[in-house]
Order: C-alpha cells, then sequence, then structure tokens
C-alpha cells in the first residue's frame, strides 16, 4: 500500500488526539500535524518515523501553499469554538483557503469536519441552524454552503459528528464527556421523567477508526461523499434507563416532561435560551439517516452503549 503523506489539522484538540494516535500506531503513513502549541500534543511524537510537527496557525495557510500541493490525504478536524471573529475566520474562511490550496490533481481526498448540528433528519442542510445556531454552528453551516458551490477542489469526504464522547489523562475532554459526571449526580431526579427526544452520540476512538478505514478505503468516499459520525439512534427514555441499570436505580413511574412543561420551568426558574437553545427544546429530536459508525464498517466498538459512556467518563457503577 502506498505510504500516504497527511495533514492533520486540530491534532491538539479531542478528536484529532484520537485520529493521530490510531494513524500512528496502526499505519505507516507520512503524517504532518498543524498546530499553534505543539506542547499540548499528549501523544509520543517520536514514537516512530514519519511524524512532523507544522508550528503555525491556521491564519496563515498561505505560507504553507507549496507543501499543500504535496499533500496526498487533509484531515481538517481544527475548530474555533468561541468568538465570532475567530469562528469565522478559522471554522469558515481559514478552512476554505487551505483546501483551495490542495492540488486536484494530487490530493486523494479531503477529510473535512463539519457537525451533524447543521444537518436535519434527512441528513440534508438544517436552515435553522444557519439563521439560529451559535457562532460555531452557523461558521459550520456556511462552510458547507460555500463547499457545496465551489468546482476545481480536491474530493472532499465530509464528516459530521453527533455528540462525541473522550478524553483522559493524555487527551482533552470533549464538551460532553466533561459534563457527564455532574449529570450522573441527578440521576436520583432524572430517573422520574420521561421526554420525547432522540439523539445519537460517538467516542472518539470510534471517530478515529473511521477516519483510518476512510484514509486506507478512498472508493468508499467516492460513492457518498458525506457521512455522519454516530452509534445508533437512541432515545432519552432508553438513555435514562440503561443509565439507572448501570448504578442498580430502580425506575417505579415517570412523568412525562411536555413542552408545555418545560416551558412552564423555564418561566417559573427565569431560565434564560438563546434562539437556537429554544428551537433545540422544541425540535427534540436530533437523528439522522445511516450513520457510520465502526459497527457498521465491521469493526470493534470502543464505546456502544450508556453504560460504556459512563465508564468511559470515568463515572463508576454501582453493582
Amino acid at each position: 500500500m502506498k505510504r500516504k503523506r497527511i495533514l492533520i489539522t486540530g491534532a491538539s484538540g479531542c478528536i484529532g488526539h484520537y485520529i493521530t494516535e490510531t494513524l500512528i500506531k496502526n499505519t505507516d503513513h507520512e503524517l504532518h500535524l498543524l498546530v499553534r502549541h505543539p506542547d499540548k500534543l499528549g501523544f509520543d511524537c517520536n514514537a516512530r518515523s514519519g511524524i512532523n510537527i507544522i508550528k503555525s496557525d491556521l491564519r496563515d495557510v498561505e505560507k504553507l501553499a507549496e507543501f499543500l500541493k504535496t499533500v496526498d490525504v487533509a484531515i481538517l478536524a481544527a475548530t474555533s469554538w468561541g468568538g465570532i471573529q475567530e469562528v469565522f475566520d478559522i471554522n469558515f474562511v481559514k478552512t476554505i483557503r487551505l483546501i483551495q490550496l490542495l492540488s486536484p490533481e494530487n490530493c486523494e481526498q479531503v477529510i473535512y469536519f463539519s457537525t451533524a448540528s447543521i444537518l436535519d433528519r434527512d441528513n440534508n442542510l438544517l436552515k435553522e441552524a444557519g439563521q439560529l445556531g451559535t457562532d460555531y454552528i452557523r461558521s459550520k453551516y456556511e462552510c458547507m454552503w460555500e463547499l457545496n458551490r465551489l468546482t476545481n477542489l480536491p474530493p472532499i469526504t465530509s464528516v459530521f459528528p453527533t455528540l462525541v464522547l473522550g478524553g483522559d489523562t493524555n487527551k482533552p475532554y470533549s464538551h460532553l464527556s466533561s459534563g457527564v459526571p455532574e449529570v450522573a449526580k441527578w440521576i436520583n431526579l432524572i430517573r422520574w421523567f420521561k421526554a420525547d427526544a432522540s439523539f445519537h452520540f460517538m467516542h472518539g476512538a470510534d471517530i478515529a477508526e473511521v477516519i483510518r478505514y476512510l484514509v486506507e478505503n478512498p472508493q468508499i468516499s467516492k460513492e457518498k461523499r458525506k457521512f455522519v459520525l454516530g452509534n445508533p439512534r437512541i432515545t432519552v427514555n432508553q438513555a435514562v434507563e440503561e443509565a439507572c441499570a448501570y448504578f442498580n436505580k430502580r425506575i417505579f413511574f415517570r412523568i412525562t416532561l411536555s413542552p408545555w412543561l418545560a416551558n412552564f420551568l423555564i418561566v417559573v426558574f427565569q431560565i434564560q435560551m438563546a434562539a437556537w437553545d429554544r428551537f433545540c427544546l422544541e425540535y427534540r429530536h436530533f437523528s439522522y439517516k445511516d450513520p457510520l459508525n465502526p459497527q457498521s464498517l465491521g469493526l470493534p466498538v470502543y464505546c456502544a452503549n450508556v453504560a460504556d459512556l459512563l465508564r468511559l467518563s470515568g463515572v463508576p457503577g454501582k453493582g
């Protein structure tokens, strides 16, 4: 198999750590990590030959123009979460510019990380995400819209992670994983409620396996250029039931948390909600068609259910 020259942006992030570690351990490809702060990398950059650090900022991507022409695969996982100017500059303007600097003739594929939040239940762009979304979500929406419009680019494989888990002593925790232990403390209260909602989640280790598969099997991307990354859909009620089983908590009865009751509690407790928060409360079912995960590719799954989610987030169960 050809040894590929792979560019990875966002290697110092949660997902980026898992992807880079997986490619280091399970491939012999030449890796080039574009990072602002190499000291934030928790893996061994000397684990094998072919691991190269490019200390630079995505804002200065034009300085890498000559190198980018030689890249076989670009994995674009870098993202910015806060500050409207930085968010749109990094997530939209400079990401598009980087892709344009890649060679359509030499670059086998671009694996671009978006977010499932910008998609509807049919995996099409969700217009409310572009209108009401946070700065982060709107920047991803605008970037996807622009990529759909542009021509003369390398083949682009867009991946849309759902709720992301991950993190340990050597990797930064995802937003979800960092909050799981706190939510788990409320299980004695949560178990008395049920709600009509559903979602998908996926661990960074499983995302990394899927990305490795896409790198090694570019032909799959030629047939379908967009993949939602997530385990099979799970309802909120199923999640609560699995969590209660993990903690050995019995459920005797549950009160339906209907939209009118949720709105009543928001008013009573004077909870401040942004337009996107209210949309999510009303939309409820963030589920997608044909999510891609290691199981659907015939690969082992690292985090398959709520019990795994809790265990890997450092929450002890009770037998």
